[in-house]
């Protein structure tokens, strides 16, 4: 076993003593239940499809193992590396989402993926922490280069991915982005007032695509009133974690992967809580949530805008997905087709999320000689930013 000492300047060795361990620990267990729930999900989808049974296993095998060395090359970069690498990932993901609205493949009445050979690709998930990574930077310049546009060229960018997603349409995409822009300003001291009103405008726009688009109103109405319409994936889901109890039925023993169209993907927790049980949904949840709590709880001895405002929208967006995932098969809020980090099937969306926390790990890594602000949580902020010395 390679081991990295102080002496060590190697690059990796660097990176080593440097990157945050827990987290880095934390991505490899969810990449390993990724693995086992793969095994176990994705035969009896392929099958009723009338693929070979080992076509999703093999696929997303090289996903995530091509997601943990995206992971792991992005976390080496440096300050500068992920404002480039967002930069010049957003530009491709905009051109490459504005292409699915021309050349893309229309699935269930949705403009998301391209076609290539041996997959598709969908880039509005390369959007999310890309968005992130130049959003931050604009709001960030604007502390310091006096009349800096920064709010206004942010607010351009986001006017931009809002219209693109709109017409895919990709309401919860949408959402998770919108999102993530208003945490951004929360952190950025953005007056409470305004950011009230932020979340009116987000609330009224639920309202508009309700009336507006067909399957928007067809998930919460039935999510209001569950008599009505159909229920079968997600009574079936229900059904699947009260089989498993406590303890689950064990490996390969469950039943909802064969009833489930999306057993794989988007119901994959389902999966998770009839063959391992409730123990392991939580473990799993854990995972998530200290992913998330690490992270944030790291800024609070920064003092770097940008780094702020970067790592708060990227752990806003992993959190997110993770938890509409988790609360729509549990039947919380009303279903929306949003993977699970690292677990569910998709190369998009693997490599996407990897993108995201290579970014995090990045942007927290400890780094020598790099001035620091130890901050109180009674210290009051009121939006400004403190230069180090």
């Amino acid at each position: 076993m390679a081991r990295f000492s102080r002496i060590d300047n190697s690059a990796l060795g660097r990176w080593w003593r440097s990157v945050d361990h827990v987290t880095l620990a934390c991505v490899g267990i969810l990449i390993g239940f990724g693995y086992i729930l793969m095994l176990a999900a994705s035969p009896a989808v392929a099958v009723r499809i009338g693929a070979s049974r080992n076509m999703f296993i093999f696929k997303q095998v090289f996903f995530l193992t091509l997601a943990g060395c995206v992971t792991i090359a992005v976390s080496m970069l440096s300050r500068k590396g992920v404002i480039r690498l967002g930069f010049i990932g957003g530009a491709i993901a905009i051109a490459a989402t504005v292409m699915t609205l021309v050349h893309g493949i229309e699935i269930k009445g949705a403009r998301r993926w391209i076609a290539l050979p041996m997959m598709s690709v969908q880039p509005s998930e390369f959007l999310k922490p890309c968005f992130a990574v130049m959003t931050a930077w604009l709001l960030a310049k604007r502390h310091e280069i006096r009349r800096f546009p920064g709010m206004l060229l942010a607010l351009a960018c986001y006017a931009v991915i809002l219209i693109l997603l709109k017409s895919q349409p990709d309401i919860g995409m949408l959402t998770v982005v919108s999102t993530v822009f208003l945490a951004q300003l929360f952190v950025d001291g953005l007056n409470l007032i305004l950011v009230a009103g932020g979340v009116g405008i987000m609330i009224a726009a639920g309202i508009a695509a309700f009336f507006l688009f067909p399957h928007v109103h067809s998930r919460v109405e039935r999510f209001l009133h569950p008599d009505v319409g159909d229920h079968y994936q997600i009574d079936t889901a229900l059904r699947a974690f009260g089989n498993g109890g406590l303890l689950g039925r064990g490996p390969g023993e469950g039943r909802v992967k064969d009833l489930l169209p999306d057993a794989h993907a988007d119901f994959v927790f389902a999966v998770a809580g009839e063959e391992y049980g409730l123990l392991i949904c939580l473990f799993i949840i854990a995972v998530f949530a200290t992913i998330v709590i690490r992270a944030l709880l790291k800024l609070l001895r920064e003092d770097d805008p940008f780094l702020i405002m970067a790592t708060a929208g990227l752990v806003t967006g992993f959190g997110l997905q993770a938890f509409v995932n988790m609360a729509s098969t549990l039947h919380l809020i009303p279903t929306k087709g949003m993977t699970l980090p690292f677990i569910s099937y998709g190369g998009s969306s693997a490599l996407s999320i990897s993108l995201a926390i290579g970014m995090v790990l990045a942007l927290t890594r400890q780094r020598v000689g790099q001035s620091r602000l130890s901050r109180s949580l009674t210290e009051p902020t009121r939006g400004t930013w403190k230069t180090a010395t």
